[in-house]
């Protein structure tokens, strides 16, 4: 089967890139990315690419080469599934607020609603890719939903995971690790997953193309992050350890990191991970594990979570020690609210979180991020349930500068390792701070000797 015409149903993270790489380097495919957020379509877009919903480095230059000419945003969702021989979901799979498995399942209802309205729709075979991060063995409940339709359309399902890191999102797809492909072990399954492979194949090495089950490629995608995860969460274990024994956890890091077996990724010591995919799918590997009588394997990848958990809460614990237990009225300026550099997400940021510690402690918080607008610092917060939306918008400030961050502050938290925060001038941040002046540097992207020399009484995560 040759793909021609390909539909993306979900305009998000993970859809509007993969989608545009695709429409980039397969101009002979027509690309229809669709998403019933009407806000969310305009953004996409709008005349100054600039203005798209999602912050990529040279995804806006991708997006105005594409766009118009073989990429197309819409809300016509009906009409792109009509046309489509391949159809990727690319929806939100939040873990379950409600009902059984509330705090830890994938919350499936938006994959189900995709499923449904293809099945109604669709008036020709299709394949479907499953593109959102899925719970293991979802596929067969795609399956029974769209092949009982009863109209005598075909379809076909592939698990086709990301692997994408925000931030890096564009460089990613451009030369990825490896793209899984899972499709079904039949005579069926295997073409369709040939046509999907073809699709990458105009940019990929073959070599790099992986195939294998549908259950495999799965479970692969939550194991990746888990893996990731679970390096993060080891590492800052460490860092709390090495601040009472007097070692560098940085120094630990590279001696450890020069080892080939273990390797030196994803051993940056920090305040904790975020992002919308780490915590969510380990919780949901810990509910697999556990609907399976696994509770070992389930405590296991927990503790994943629990640990970074904990250095979240004691990175702002620390800060109302330091500032002589008490933070009320006291001007904390936060450095950072995406979850890492180089992307306006913030989903499970640990900003988010220490924020509210000290808010709770009725400090005076002042935000700033180059990329993440006050409405969706105050979302964010609003979100927690902490305290109503008039009470955080009179606790917390959002502006547009460093300076005025730093302007009479107690203290100084890093939260995010966005490059410019390493350019500042930081003798005059400590010149216009109050004193006795406070830096906390949870991503430790600073000299802590150099600052200590300017005056700053300095914390950095994993140094005694």
């Amino acid at each position: 089967m040759i793909v021609k015409n390909i539909c993306c149903i979900g305009a998000g993270y993970v859809g509007g890139p993969t989608m545009t790489m695709i429409a980039s380097k397969c101009p002979e495919i027509q690309v229809n990315v669709v998403d019933i957020n009407e806000a969310r379509i305009a953004s996409w877009n709008d005349v100054d690419v600039e203005n798209i919903p999602i912050y990529e480095p040279g995804l806006a230059a991708l997006v105005k080469q594409t766009r118009g000419v073989n990429l197309h945003f819409s809300t016509n969702v009906e009409k792109a599934i009509l046309d489509a021989d391949m159809i990727f979901i690319s929806v939100n799979t939040p873990t379950k607020t409600y009902g059984v498995g509330k705090g830890m399942a994938a919350d499936l209802k938006y994959i189900e609603l995709c499923a449904r309205q293809i099945a109604a729709v669709a008036t020709t075979n299709k394949i479907i890719v499953e593109k959102s991060t899925l719970p293991v063995r979802t596929a067969e409940a795609l399956s029974r939903i769209l092949n009982n339709t009863g109209n005598g359309v075909q379809f076909d399902i592939l698990s086709n995971p990301e692997f994408l890191a925000e931030g890096t999102a564009v460089e990613d797809l451009l030369n990825p690790d490896r793209v899984l492909i899972g499709g079904e072990q039949t005579e069926r399954g295997y073409k369709a997953q040939q046509a999907l492979v073809e699709v990458y194949a105009r940019w990929v090495d073959r070599e790099r193309i992986l195939t294998t089950n549908v259950w495999s490629s799965e479970l692969s995608k939550l194991t990746a992050n888990a893996f990731l995860a679970q390096r993060v969460s080891s590492i800052n274990a460490l860092s709390e350890l090495c601040e009472v024994t007097e070692a560098d956890v940085n120094e630990v890091a590279k001696a450890i990191g020069t080892d080939t077996r273990i390797g030196s990724k994803f051993l940056n010591a920090s305040v904790g991970f975020g992002g919308s995919c780490f915590q969510k799918d380990i919780l949901n590997l810990v509910y697999i594990a556990k609907t399976y009588g696994l509770d070992e394997v389930a405590n296991y990848w927990e503790q994943v979570i629990i640990m970074n958990n904990h250095q979240k809460r004691r990175f702002a614990k620390k800060i109302v020690q330091q500032l002589f237990n008490t933070v009320s009225g006291k001007k904390i300026a936060i450095l950072g609210w995406a979850f890492k550099k180089d992307t306006n997400d913030t989903r499970e940021s640990a900003a988010i979180y220490v924020a509210d510690y000290l808010l709770s402690e009725e400090a005076q918080v002042t935000v700033y991020d180059p990329k993440v607008t006050k409405e969706q610092i105050m979302a964010d917060l609003n979100y927690l349930g902490t305290r109503d939306d008039a009470q955080n918008r009179m606790l917390v400030t959002v502006v547009n500068s460093p300076e005025k961050a730093f302007q009479d502050a107690h203290a100084v938290a890093i939260l995010t390792e966005w490059d410019e925060f390493k350019t500042y001038n930081w003798q005059h941040v400590y010149d216009v701070m109050l004193k006795p002046a406070f830096l906390f540097d949870g991503r430790s992207i600073l000299d802590k000797e150099v600052l200590n020399a300017i005056g700053f009484e300095t914390y950095q995560i994993g140094k005694g």
